[in-house]
């Protein structure tokens, strides 16, 4: 597979890539992004993904109105094609490139920097893993849900699981309410009933979790980790592993059936 980006209407080499050292996205990580699973070349869920990016940067003040999702999307298949990748993910990020804050003088009028990559699917272990992190979650955060560039606490509490021997973790917020996982939605079905947690947990609006609340009686409620602990069955949900059923949770083995929700993005 290549490795060539697409950034400003131009595909690149991957050593090409610029950002202005003095924009408000390389010191302050202002920037928003969605990650696209890609099939056959073409991004899925457009729409879904699309209308969250809207709103997370007009939630961060990021004016992206020179941008259309059309234009966008396209650029994102033929970057697909040009890397020769079929099935994978791509990832749209538009960085703020305005100089502001208190090292960066006044800001320009300027148009935020699209950069476009994609990379294959990540491999999901069958005997996928599932912690409980030791990092909470700030629901009251202004971020809280938005899809940004600040991804450091999510990537910290990932290695954390990682270096443990877990895959993931479940991350919870400072009420001891279940969010999400490091870098996914979570689902779990308890007494046949199918669980996801409220958006006022703080977790981030996935767009795989919209499609499954679109296609299945799912509840949104404040949980514990005591509920996942009397669940008969877990998912972790996002563009880059689709739907993974949790074979290991916190070291108590899950029994693992044919579930119907882990098949809903193989049609």
């Amino acid at each position: 597979m290549r490795n060539v980006f697409w950034q400003d209407h131009i595909v690149s080499d991957a050593s090409e890539a610029d950002l202005d050292a003095f924009s408000s996205a390389a010191y302050y990580g202002k920037s928003v992004f969605t990650t696209v699973s890609l099939r056959e070349g073409q991004p899925l869920l457009k729409d879904k993904h699309w209308r969250r990016l809207l709103s997370n940067a007009e939630l961060l003040g990021i004016n992206v109105s020179a941008y259309s999702e059309e234009s966008v999307f396209t650029a994102l298949a033929e970057l697909a094609n040009a890397n020769s990748l079929h099935t994978g993910v791509g990832r749209i990020t538009f960085f703020d490139v305005n100089r502001g804050g208190l090292w960066t003088g006044n800001d320009k009028d300027l148009k935020p920097t699209l950069l476009i990559t994609t990379r294959e699917n990540r491999n999901t272990p069958a005997e996928f893993s599932l912690a409980i992190s030791p990092f909470l979650v700030n629901s009251t955060s202004p971020l809280a849900g938005i899809k940004s560039g600040n991804y450091l606490e999510n990537l910290m509490a990932f290695q954390e699981a990682k270096e443990r021997g877990f895959h993931e973790a479940v991350r919870v917020n400072e009420r001891g309410f279940i969010v999400s996982g490091c870098m996914c939605n979570i689902f779990w079905r308890s007494k046949g009933q199918l669980f996801t947690p409220k958006l006022s947990t703080g977790c981030l609006p996935g767009t795989t979790r919209e499609l499954i609340l679109e296609t299945f009686e799912c509840k949104e409620v404040a949980a514990s980790v005591s509920d996942l602990e009397t669940a008969e069955e877990i998912f972790l949900t996002s563009a880059g592993i689709g739907i993974v059923q949790i074979r290991n949770f916190n070291g108590v083995k899950l029994s693992i059936g044919n579930d119907h929700l882990t098949s809903l993005l193989e049609t």
